[in-house]
């Protein structure tokens, strides 16, 4: 949506569309897009509270799910798996395979969404369709987008992977920073690759990545 922009009929069939759930309770749908800088541009209600039950309701579903495919797992273990896939991180990254963003009532700059708001409105989402469906409608819907979170450490593997070459390791450079993403770029053997993430950390990881793949491929073609 654009800054300070209602919905239309059309665009609640569209978020509607996009769930793969249709609500019987529109305005609870619209509450969940409403971003808490919008109540300064218009008098109406948030998504800050449904944020609050749908962190509990993602905690329950993503819970039950672990302990019923994984028994084997000591309880610590669970908890590990469950942080996969319940962080900021990796809901954020949810966010952006069900591509929420776009339905989001806002006002003010675009720096307004910067931080979790990503994260916030799939948990605000998740819990406006457990009140208005139940908890099946929410699973469906859910563990259709969430995915562990990538937890392999591709900065420590760039680095040997290229000191296995040269004595020099990989080079990052911070690239500025919009609309709360960093962008950092990383070099080394000749190439680099850019990465872009609401950290600077998840940037870097970005980054290490793209450089490690593509050098990897490049060796690969050589030999």
């Amino acid at each position: 949506m654009n800054n300070g922009q209602d919905w239309t009929e059309e665009t609640v069939r569209a978020a509607e569309h996009a769930l793969g759930y249709t609500f019987c309770d529109k305005e609870l749908l619209r509450k969940a897009f409403t971003h808490p800088s919008y109540k300064n541009f218009r008098a109406c209600e948030d998504n800050d509270q449904l944020e609050f039950l749908g962190d509990a309701v993602l905690q329950l579903c993503v819970s039950e799910k672990i302990y019923a495919e994984q028994p084997a797992l000591t309880a610590g273990e669970m908890t590990e798996a469950r942080k996969k896939c319940v962080s900021k991180e990796a809901l954020t990254a949810a966010e952006r395979r069900a591509d929420l963003m776009r339905f989001l009532r806002y006002s003010g700059g675009k720096e307004n969404l910067a931080g979790k708001t990503n994260s916030n409105l799939f948990e605000a989402v998740t819990a406006a369709i457990y009140l208005d469906g139940g908890k099946q409608a929410a699973e469906k819907f859910l563990f259709a987008y969430i995915q562990p979170l990538e937890t392999r450490d591709y900065i420590s593997e760039l680095q040997v992977y290229v000191q296995n070459l040269i004595k020099k390791p990989p080079v990052y450079s911070e690239e500025g920073e919009e609309n709360g993403m960093f962008r950092i770029r990383a070099e080394a053997l000749g190439k680099s690759a850019r990465g872009s993430g609401e950290s600077k950390q998840i940037a870097k990881t970005q980054a290490a990545e793209r450089l490690l793949r593509a050098l990897k491929m490049r060796d690969k073609d050589e030999f």
